[in-house]
């Protein structure tokens, strides 16, 4: 039997508490108040045609779910203390600009933990695992580098690094 080890995700104090928030909303507020309308759908009679008892259970089912795969995400994190990360390098916690070497367009992207990604905010949160920061980590301003991508090859140059607090 092959056992796989699960490589522990940096994430920042406030991405971890906002999860753990979700989950105790979830847990607390949300569930009680499903398992209060199954019952008085449950009240209502016949459950093979109660369609506001199949629903309920089905958000019920949605909502444990979500639980599960939020305890999972947590449990597969550990909290970075940003102070002692390294400085002048791309890293968890950072934000880089670079400049596309074929087109001269500039990004910004700031490397986050799960649960902390945004893909539509103005600066692109992503997650340290994605291939683009996988590429990126570890790199200094004016390093070029070489992204395979689904549609080809990206040519990056790092021009900025910012440490977030």
């Amino acid at each position: 039997m092959v056992e796989s080890v699960m490589e522990l995700q940096p994430i920042s104090r406030e991405g971890y508490d906002k999860l753990k928030e979700e989950i105790r909303k979830l847990e607390h507020d949300d569930m009680p108040k499903i398992a209060e309308a199954i019952a008085e759908a449950r009240a209502e009679g016949d459950l093979k045609e109660n369609a506001e008892y199949h629903g309920q259970r089905e958000e019920q089912g949605r909502l444990q779910a979500r639980i599960n795969s939020l305890k999972s995400k947590l449990a597969s994190c550990y909290i970075v203390d940003k102070s002692t990360l390294p400085k002048g390098v791309v890293a968890f916690g950072t934000r880089v600009t670079v400049k596309n070497t074929d087109d001269g367009d500039i990004e910004k992207y700031e490397f986050v933990g799960p649960g902390e990604e945004d893909y539509m905010s103005d600066v692109m949160k992503i997650l340290t695992t994605s291939p683009l920061a996988s590429a990126l980590l570890g790199k200094k301003v004016n390093d070029k580098v070489s992204i395979q991508v689904p549609r080809g090859t990206i040519n990056y140059e790092i021009t900025e690094i910012e440490e977030l607090a």
